[in-house]
């Protein structure tokens, strides 16, 4: 009897501790460290209190993640991609995805009575975070019961309510939103709305929240972790510093040093987006606080062992209930859209699969991310932000997509500006409308000296029990390969190679995985070729024009995980095509041609090409690159050398090598490819070398009379070699390249570009 009374007073004596962890971006992650040292030496942990990145890191603890478990999730590749806003290259739904263009960045237009601009308000997608945040914390929340007091570790964050402008402190409902309103910083992250109420960063406020820790828990011992500080002065040509002095409001940091200890890391000062000092900060809080373990302890009378706290995780964890899905709930579209919604991610199908898995169970939770991440490629979706609702009586949880629809019109523009006269502007207009399907319309342009194309398409998405999307349009592409040399203010003169391309196409697709997907084509159309048969001509001369009329039925299959649409580091893509080409040639010779007689021929082949482009990570940061392409058909030679060469795919792994005629590099049944390194110079900011081989079965050869023939089985083979410094810049490429071209007029080609080497599809492709 007195043992247990004394217990009992021990317990009323016992000083309960709270723990204070400020923000400061990128410097916040110091706070894990400082979590591990307390953690290490014993020092009880009763509540924690956290602002921005100190409710990342708090929430992580208190949801019942060990300290070592939270530094492996902050030094990830997955978190830092959260942070970036970049999506995992596998998870990008290329069903949904309009082919790659030169475009440098979207504009959103809405109507209502006139047309209006819509520009982005954040810097950075939330979409990936916003999916991550759903799984480490959703279940800890339900284990809870929304309560934050019945959390492993009572919490707390805190927010700001722009519309109302005063701090907000969550204690209870959902755990994911009130961290992603806590560290939602003004125009780098999309704000979320909670209750209806739009929540940007909790450090715009109070960025140390000691007060709120006293007043929620009035702990006797207060453990202060400052990560952050006021910013100074704003630099008039910084925005970042400009936007910060105007939201953040100074904070004070300071602990009772009665009842107290304030753990200061040794910290520098990093832009809000800098993420790679994690690993030193990390142990710089780790550092800081074993140095003060000596001052808490005079504080605290009592000790809680690791193994007590191993325990406690275990105790808690296991109130976690497994994930299993009552229903799968779209929000912010009519009935509709909605019904689209759910037949494209068959809705029936994926409940009855994700029928009882934890939050560890990667293929069940792979099937859920699939069907957030198919419902956020949709053209007419803005954004998706995921819930999971715990149903205690159905022991199952809701899942709820949030939906925040799109415009229906949308502007793209973009383009090229090159050192060499390929300069190009490009524009384009989508309209999207959905209800039980979903309809795009598209219509894009490029102008410029070398290219010139025009493109408009309509595609009808039908979410069936395996989604279809069927797609017709028509292109017009003209390419005026002799003025790629020169520039804009030479005086004109005749060309001696003009291609255009005039040809509608329909196809039906659909998935097969989010980053593959199916298609039968069908084009139909004429190419035609003017050209000049020797480089001597004048002004009064005709050109050569061969025409081609076809039709062409294809089955293409493709893979893409790229983590960009040019200049890729990362990721791998596929494309096997195999087609029937069926067309009748016809030829009308110019005033320099030697035969003077119209030709015409029937010309039906069967062509197969394949190409894969890979890369790896073998040495760290510097990345390594394979390039494959393959063609082989049965078809046969057209009426002369330059009508044949110019119909022979062509080997162009080099982006420049698609602006210049290189008949070196064209034949019919060829293989090619080569190797990449890609050494990062500076942040964003890559030099890149690249060799290739390209190997003709048999090379297409010039005759006396202009005539074309094949050459002997592998005689010969060709060179092309790059060097290229490219900085990623928020609207796309700056490049500076040297390339080789071995047997060409014109060997060493240097280029200065802005933008991408980005065009329509030509035919057969």
């Amino acid at each position: 009897m007195i043992f247990v009374l004394a217990i009992f007073v021990q317990s009323l004596n016992a000083q309960k501790v709270g723990v204070v962890l400020s923000g400061g971006g990128p410097r916040g992650v110091a706070h894990v460290g400082v979590l591990k040292a307390l953690e290490e030496n014993e020092i009880p942990i009763d509540y924690i209190v956290g602002t921005s990145m100190g409710a990342i890191v708090g929430g992580l603890y208190a949801s019942g993640y060990s300290p070592d478990e939270i530094l492996q999730m902050i030094t990830s590749d997955e978190m830092r991609s959260w942070i970036s806003g970049s999506i995992n290259n596998q998870d990008h739904f290329l069903f949904k995805e309009t082919p790659p263009n030169a475009s440098w960045q979207m504009f959103k237009i809405t109507y209502d009575t006139v047309l209006r601009a819509k520009l982005p308000t954040n810097l950075v997608s939330p979409r990936e975070m916003d999916f991550g945040f759903l799984r480490i914390f959703s279940g800890a929340s339900a284990a809870a019961g929304y309560n934050f007091d019945n959390l492993l570790i009572p919490f707390r964050c805190v927010a700001s309510d722009i519309v109302e402008s005063h701090e907000v402190t969550f204690k209870t409902g959902q755990l994911e939103k009130a961290v992603r309103a806590s560290m939602t910083f003004p125009f780098y992250f999309k704000p979320i709305k909670v209750n209806n109420r739009l929540m940007f960063d909790g450090g715009m406020y109070n960025n140390f929240p000691v007060d709120v820790l006293i007043a929620e828990f009035n702990p006797e011992v207060i453990i202060g972790s400052k990560a952050a500080s006021n910013f100074g002065p704003p630099a008039d040509d910084n925005i970042i510093s400009l936007i910060q002095s105007m939201l953040m409001a100074n904070t004070r940091y300071t602990v009772d040093t009665a009842s107290g200890i304030l753990i200061e890391p040794q910290l520098w000062s990093v832009n809000v987006t800098d993420f790679s000092n994690t690993q030193q900060f990390i142990d710089s809080g780790y550092v800081s606080t074993i140095r003060k373990i000596p001052e808490i302890k005079k504080f605290i009378n009592r000790t809680i062992t690791q193994e007590e706290i191993k325990a406690k995780r275990e105790a808690f964890r296991s109130k976690i209930p497994a994930i299993k899905i009552n229903d799968i709930i779209v929000k912010g579209v009519n009935d509709r859209q909605k019904q689209y919604l759910q037949r494209l991610v068959r809705k029936r199908k994926l409940v009855k699969k994700l029928d009882g898995f934890s939050l560890t169970d990667n293929d069940k939770l792979d099937l859920l991310k699939r069907s957030f991440y198919q419902i956020l490629a949709e053209n007419q979706v803005e954004n998706v932000y995921p819930e999971m609702i715990y149903l205690a009586d159905k022991d199952a949880y809701d899942m709820i997509y949030n939906i925040d629809k799109s415009n229906m019109l949308e502007m793209q523009v973009g383009g090229l500006v090159s050192s060499r006269a390929i300069n190009e502007i490009f524009f384009q207009m989508n309209y999207n409308r959905w209800g039980k399907t979903a309809l795009n319309l598209i219509g894009n342009a490029y102008l410029g000296r070398f290219h010139n194309s025009g493109h408009v398409g309509a595609r009808l998405d039908v979410p069936i029990s395996m989604p279809l999307a069927f797609e017709l349009s028509y292109t017009l592409n003209g390419w005026n390969y002799f003025r790629t040399g020169t520039y804009f203010f030479e005086d004109d003169k005749p060309s001696f190679l003009i291609q255009q391309d005039n040809f509608w196409s329909f196809e039906i697709s659909t998935p097969l995985i989010l980053s593959a997907k199916f298609t039968l084509q069908i084009q139909a159309g004429r190419k035609k070729d003017e050209y000049y048969q020797t480089n001597q001509f004048s002004r009064l001369d005709t050109t050569d024009v061969t025409f081609f009329d076809f039709y062409s039925p294809s089955a293409i299959f493709e893979l893409n995980t790229l983590n960009r649409k040019q200049f890729a580091s990362q990721g791998m893509a596929i494309r096997l095509c195999g087609r029937f080409i069926s067309g009748l040639e016809k030829n009308i010779p110019g005033s320099t041609s030697v035969n003077r007689n119209e030709y015409s021929n029937y010309h039906n082949w069967l062509q197969l090409r394949f190409a894969i482009n890979k890369y790896f990570d073998p040495f760290g940061s510097i990345k390594f690159g394979i390039y494959g392409e393959a063609s082989l058909s049965n078809k046969e030679l057209f009426n002369n050398y330059t009508s044949t060469v110019l119909g022979a795919p062509a080997f162009e792994p080099i982006p420049e090598s698609q602006t210049i005629f290189l008949p070196q590099f064209r034949a019919n049944n060829f293989a090619g490819g080569g190797v990449k390194f890609i050494l990062p110079v500076i942040k964003n900011m890559d030099f890149r070398a690249e060799g290739y081989i390209f190997q003709p079965f048999r090379e297409i050869l010039k005759t006396e009379d202009n005539k074309a023939e094949l050459g002997p089985a592998f005689s010969n083979r060709y060179f092309t070699f790059s060097g290229r410094l490219v900085y990623h810049a928020p609207f796309g490429p700056i490049s500076t390249s040297l390339n080789y071209y071995d047997a060409a007029d014109e060997p060493y080609v240097f280029n200065i570009n802005i933008g991408y080497y980005l065009f329509n599809k030509r035919p057969f492709h």
